[in-house]
C-alpha cells in the first residue's frame, strides 16, 4: 500500500479511483464500458466521415455538426486510458502533470462542447428566423472563425485553472475521487482533506470559468430557442409549424444530453456529500460518456440526410431505397 501520511508540495503521483466498492467486478464492468466506448469512438468517427465525404453535406449545419462530433471524441480519448486501465489492471496512478494535463483536455472538451452547441442554436436560430440571410450570414470563412474561437474560448479559459493548481501544497491522502482527474473532484479533496493551501481562489476562478463558458452559453441557447418558438408560432400552417420545429430536435436532444449529467454532477458534488461513492463515480462517467455515444445516435436517427449517408456507406443498395 503507499503512504499517504505524508506533506507534498507537488506530489509525485496521484491515486485514481474506480467503483467503491465494486473493485471485484472491476474486470465485468468493464464490458458496457468497453461497449460505449466503441460506439462512441465509431458513431462519432462515422459522423465526421460522412460530413467529409458527402457533398451534400458541405453545410454549415454540418459543418457545426462535426465540431460536436470532434469535441466528443476528445472527451472519450481523454478518459478510456485512465478508466479502462482501472478496470483491467488496476492501474490507479497518475502523475501530478499528467493529471493536470488529463483536466486540461477534459475541461477543455467540455467548454469546447458547450460553445459548439451554442453555435448550432445560432444556426437553428438564423435557419428558421431569418432563412433568407442564412447563406450570406453563414459563411464558410466564419464557420471556420467559429471554429477558431470555440478552440480559443476552450482553452484559454482553463489557462488560469490550471496554473493556480501549480501553487497548492498536499498533504495527507492524494487519493482522487473519480476515474480520471477532475477539476471540482481535485478541489473538493483539497479542502475537504488536504487543507494545506487557501484554495478561495482557485474555486472562485473555477466558478469564473463555469458561468463564462456553459452558463453564458445555455443562458443564449435558451434565449435562441424562445426567438424560434416565437417564430414559429407565427407560422400559420400546423404542418409547416411541426416540419420547421422538427429541424430543432437533434439539437435540442444535443443540448439536453450534455447539460442533464453536467447539473446532474455539479449538484452531487455541491449536495451530494452523504450519497454513496459510487454514485458520484457513476454519475461522473456519465458525464463524459453519454453525450459522446448519444449524440452519434441522436442525429442519425432525428437527421434524414445523415441517416441517408450513413446507410450509404454501411450498406449502399438500402441508402438508394
Amino acid at each position: 500500500m503507499p503512504s499517504f501520511n505524508q506533506s507534498i508540495f507537488h506530489p509525485a503521483v496521484f491515486f485514481l479511483t474506480g467503483i467503491p466498492g465494486f473493485e471485484t467486478y472491476h474486470a465485468w464492468i468493464s464490458i458496457p464500458f468497453c461497449c460505449l466506448y466503441a460506439v462512441a469512438i465509431t458513431g462519432n468517427g462515422m459522423i465526421l466521415f460522412v460530413i467529409i465525404t458527402e457533398p451534400s453535406l458541405h453545410e454549415p449545419m454540418y459543418y457545426f455538426l462535426s465540431m460536436l462530433s470532434c469535441t466528443d471524441l476528445g472527451l472519450c480519448l481523454s478518459t478510456v486510458v485512465t478508466i479502462l486501465g482501472i478496470f483491467w489492471f488496476n492501474a490507479r496512478e497518475i502523475s501530478f502533470d499528467a493529471c493536470v494535463g488529463q483536466m486540461f483536455f477534459i475541461h477543455g472538451f467540455t467548454f469546447m462542447e458547450s460553445s459548439v452547441l451554442l453555435a448550432m442554436a445560432f444556426d437553428r436560430f438564423i435557419a428558421i428566423c431569418n432563412p433568407l440571410r442564412y447563406a450570406t450570414i453563414l459563411t464558410n470563412s466564419r464557420i471556420i472563425k467559429v471554429g477558431f474561437a470555440v478552440v480559443i474560448r476552450g482553452t484559454t479559459a482553463l489557462v488560469p485553472l490550471l496554473l493556480l493548481l501549480k501553487r497548492l501544497s498536499f498533504c495527507r491522502s492524494h487519493v482522487l475521487h473519480h476515474s480520471y482527474c477532475f477539476y471540482p473532484d481535485y478541489l473538493y479533496y483539497h479542502v475537504m482533506k488536504l487543507s494545506c493551501t487557501d484554495t478561495r481562489i482557485n474555486s472562485a476562478v473555477g466558478l469564473t470559468a463555469l458561468i463564462t463558458t456553459a452558463g453564458v452559453d445555455s443562458v443564449f441557447i435558451i434565449l435562441s430557442y424562445v426567438l424560434i418558438i416565437k417564430t414559429v408560432l407565427s407560422i400559420a400552417s400546423s404542418k409547416d409549424r411541426k416540419k420547421t420545429f422538427n429541424t430543432c430536435i437533434s439539437h435540442i436532444g444535443a443540448v439536453a444530453v450534455f447539460y442533464i449529467p453536467l447539473i446532474s454532477l455539479s449538484f452531487v458534488h455541491r449536495f451530494g456529500k452523504q450519497a454513496p461513492p459510487y454514485v458520484h463515480t457513476m454519475i461522473a462517467n456519465a458525464y463524459l460518456l453519454i453525450p459522446p455515444v448519444m449524440n452519434p445516435i441522436i442525429y442519425s436517427v432525428k437527421t434524414k440526410q445523415i441517416r441517408r449517408a450513413v446507410l450509404k456507406v454501411l450498406h449502399p443498395s438500402a441508402a438508394k431505397n
